[in-house]
């Protein structure tokens, strides 16, 4: 029988991205491309609505809030792989491995919430359009950052915590390339049915509250589109939602996938590459679809290039 480890945990071993060390300078350059492009991007984004006072609108507000979302989501994992990668060390403390955790849950729950208020914002804008700058004041709109946030902040923190009264065996190999709060609990030596309770209670309501959200906008949205008497508004008005449904479809596509891959992938590797689909390539792929679709971003974009220069 394995000895339990209640005070003394030190580290875990994470998941080899290769095995073959010809590879792992391949690895080392994709991942650093990877973030390099995500952080680049995003940041593009932020800089482009804060100088162009003609998106100073709650639509870019919260892009704005989804950018700095996406490059702190990004900070949170990829670098510790490089260091890893470059290393050739699989461990990460206790403490890190913690921090990652409770990060992870931080950003990608704010960026869960995030996409639901952008949907709500749409569905002002084109359902009571009258009325869009008066319920989306600005005012509004902060709580509504500031309320996604301290809930995103508050979960996170009390599944941290629950973490903490955990005791592990002297087998820590976590088979994912970082920290997730799923893996860390399954490799525990004690009694896990509270957390695993509290954690899938508390993904079945944040996670679904802004999915439903999402989905009720949307429905709401189309029944409004459909009675559009021109072709040419009705193409304006899918156009201003065309962005954000391929971030709902890209982030919520792959954030399925992930958990589908768990249930179902018997492959370890299979569903560390699942979790890397949800958690690096969907923040990196948020700036092109918001650029590539908008005229006003990309106007935007342009001039914030051209000052730079």
């Amino acid at each position: 029988m394995e000895s339990k480890n209640k005070t003394g945990v030190t580290k875990f071993l994470l998941l080899e991205l290769t095995e073959d060390p010809e590879l792992q300078p391949l690895f080392f350059s994709l991942f650093l491309s990877i973030y390099l492009i995500t952080v680049l991007g995003n940041l593009l984004i932020v800089l482009a609505v804060t100088s162009d006072s003609h998106l100073h609108s709650p639509m870019y507000l919260f892009l704005a809030s989804l950018s700095l979302t996406d490059i702190c989501l990004s900070t949170t994992m990829i670098p510790k792989m490089l260091v890893n990668l470059h290393a050739q060390n699989l461990s990460i403390t206790y403490t890190a491995c913690l921090t990652q955790v409770y990060f992870v849950l931080v950003f990608a729950s704010f960026e869960n919430f995030l996409l639901g208020v952008m949907a709500y914002d749409r569905y002002v804008a084109i359902c009571h359009p009258l009325r869009y700058t008066i319920i989306m004041n600005s005012r509004f709109c902060g709580l509504l950052i500031l309320l996604s946030l301290f809930i995103s902040l508050m979960n996170s923190l009390f599944q941290s915590l629950m973490v903490l009264r955990l005791s592990f065996c002297t087998d820590l190999e976590i088979p994912y390339f970082f920290c997730d709060l799923i893996q860390v609990v399954k490799v525990a030596c004690s009694d896990t049915l509270i957390n695993n309770v509290l954690l899938y209670l508390a993904t079945t309501i944040l996670g679904g509250v802004p999915l439903s959200g999402i989905i009720f906008s949307y429905i709401q949205i189309f029944y409004s589109i459909s009675r559009i008497p021109s072709s040419s508004g009705m193409y304006k008005t899918v156009s201003t939602c065309g962005s954000h449904l391929s971030a709902v479809s890209l982030f919520y596509g792959t954030g399925f996938g992930s958990y589908i891959s768990v249930a179902f992938a018997h492959s370890s590797r299979k569903i560390a590459v699942a979790s890397l689909m949800y958690t690096v390539v969907t923040p990196m792929m948020n700036p092109f679809i918001y650029s590539l679709r908008n005229k006003d971003m990309k106007g935007a974009l342009r001039k914030v290039v051209v000052l730079k220069r």
